[in-house]
């Protein structure tokens, strides 16, 4: 029985083939009959140091915590060594970590900010606690098997209005129950929305965090704020509980930043739009029902909500992430849609759009920001249990210096969220358009930059478990292969970098001179 204690010197004299066992952080396991079945050969497990000895050392150095609690390895455990604890403990849903940096500084001991406040505190606790409990087992294996995320997770985040805190705070909060009754709608802030962001994302499943509904965040907006009274209550509730999914059409293999180049047309026939091309990379296109649409009319640039009907199909893209995001090829052919649809002003759309990317854009470097955090963890906690030429990795000064720079960007980058989330707290949605345009686009730039250098960085810390799927270095190899993801979506790095340096370039005083 597992409760059962032995010394070391019991331990010690099952060290033969099938008589083997081992201690591994003070439990006692019997791996006589497992030693044929394990994935690294039986050989392994009766080395001198192995074999009757206590392994802790050498099972850390190949395996993740997470494999000892594991069913078919847990029960393994026959007991205990007498007279000690385990010290490395299963985690608790909700806890912090203990790790330097793996948390930003409002979340660490000792450290105050002028941001955020018991409430917040609050909500972070009960989202994390979710999200590792619920949340998390549905990431990991939606991202493995490329399928859609479950109805059952969106009802339950549903449930606790999930989807419209996504949204961040506004009308469409009055009279919700967040989160259980957590935060009232008329506190709900972009601090609440930017915990949410950064909590989804630190389970380094990048695919899952676009395919957690990332549409709706960014194609329900335009109906939200542009939208006729009519088309919001059709549409807005069936979204926000989960019924009915939404994607955000605007990018086409014609055109991506640039969307003059866009050849998707409508043109009005009576109280009709007829709308025909193709748009691509559309991220939730394959289970979307409605599309917020980028199109050409005779005016110029317009929005229109087009929903899944004759005319419209999907297929799915393949990309270098889970295909669980819902990546699509969608083409409309000839579709008929109702001119009530449009969003906004016919030729006006270019104002719809942008306005909208400012969110996007800033909800992006949040999620960026909350994978970039979990690698460093990743990072510290590796280097210091990896033991080479008899030293942990954490003796070499060039590891030192990698994770020197990683904390420093993933710092800078927490700074600057924090400092431009402030700002949205206090100003009107035309202040935020007019003002934070640029800072939020040289801002995702940072981010998104600093990401992909940390994850070259962690990539030589880990070596080659860093490049493998499965095992010790499964997140830093999700993250290697799709931190470019946040450098394209929501505007290109060079694009933005120059979009901000335009913003600031139209505000320079005409009398500034050196």
């Amino acid at each position: 029985m597992a409760s059962k204690q032995y010394t070391r010197d019991e331990v010690a004299k099952h060290d033969k083939e099938g008589d083997l066992w081992v201690v591994i952080d003070a439990k006692v396991f019997d791996l006589s009959r497992f030693a044929d079945l394990h994935p690294g050969g039986a050989n392994v497990l009766y080395a001198d140091a192995i074999a009757g000895q206590d392994a802790t050392n050498a099972f850390f150095g190949l395996h993740r915590h997470e494999v000892l609690l594991r069913p078919q390895y847990a029960r393994l455990q026959i007991g205990t060594i007498s007279g000690e604890k385990e010290r490395i403990k299963a985690p608790v849903p909700g806890q912090l970590s203990k790790v330097p940096y793996a948390e930003p500084t409002w979340l660490s001991a000792g450290f105050k900010s002028p941001y955020y406040t018991d409430n917040h505190r609050a909500f972070q606790t009960a989202v994390r606690k979710f999200f590792e409990e619920t949340v998390r087992p549905e990431a990991i294996k939606v991202e493995e098997n490329g399928k859609k995320v479950s109805q059952m997770l969106v009802d339950k985040m549903a449930e606790l209005n999930f989807w419209a805190m996504r949204l961040g705070p506004g009308k469409h909060l009055k009279g919700k129950a967040l989160l259980g009754g957590v935060v009232k709608p008329e506190e709900f802030d972009y601090f609440h929305e930017f915990i949410i962001n950064t909590e989804m994302a630190r389970f380094s499943c990048r695919g899952f965090v676009d395919g957690l509904l990332n549409g709706l965040v960014i194609a329900l907006p335009p109906v939200l704020n542009y939208g006729t009274p009519e088309l919001q209550e059709c549409v807005v509730p069936e979204i926000l509980s989960g019924k009915k999914y939404i994607a955000l059409a605007i990018t086409e293999a014609f055109a991506g930043s640039d969307t003059n180049g866009l050849q998707t047309f409508a043109i009005r026939d009576g109280d009709d739009w007829v709308i025909t091309g193709t748009k691509k990379w559309i991220t939730n296109g394959t289970f979307a029902d409605y599309f917020t649409t980028g199109c050409k009319t005779e005016t110029g640039f317009t929005v229109i909500l087009i929903p899944r009907g004759e005319g419209v199909s999907t297929k799915p893209i393949k990309t270098a992430y889970s295909s669980t995001a819902g990546t699509a090829y969608v083409t409309f052919d000839k579709v008929r849609v109702p001119i009530g649809n449009t969003l906004g002003p016919v030729g006006k759309g270019m104002n719809v759009i942008l306005t909208n990317f400012n969110h996007e854009r800033w909800m992006v470097s949040g999620t960026a920001l909350g994978a970039q955090r979990t690698i460093v963890e990743e990072c510290l906690k590796w280097a210091t249990q990896r033991v080479v030429f008899g030293k942990p990795l954490t003796a070499q000064p060039v590891i030192r210096a990698k994770l020197a720079n990683m904390i420093a960007r993933v710092e800078a980058g927490q700074s600057w969220m924090e400092a431009v989330t402030d700002q949205m707290n206090n100003m009107t949605y035309a202040q935020m358009s007019s003002n934070l345009a640029g800072p939020i686009a040289l801002m995702k730039q940072f981010i998104s930059k600093s990401g992909r250098e940390t994850a070259e960085d962690a990539t030589q810390i880990f070596g080659g478990r860093g490049l493998t799927v499965t095992g010790m270095g499964k997140l830093v190899e999700n993250y290697h292969r799709t931190s470019g993801f946040d450098a394209v979506l929501a505007g290109a790095e060079d694009v933005l970098g120059d979009l901000g340096v335009r913003q600031a370039i139209k505000k320079m005083p005409v009398d500034a001179r050196l």
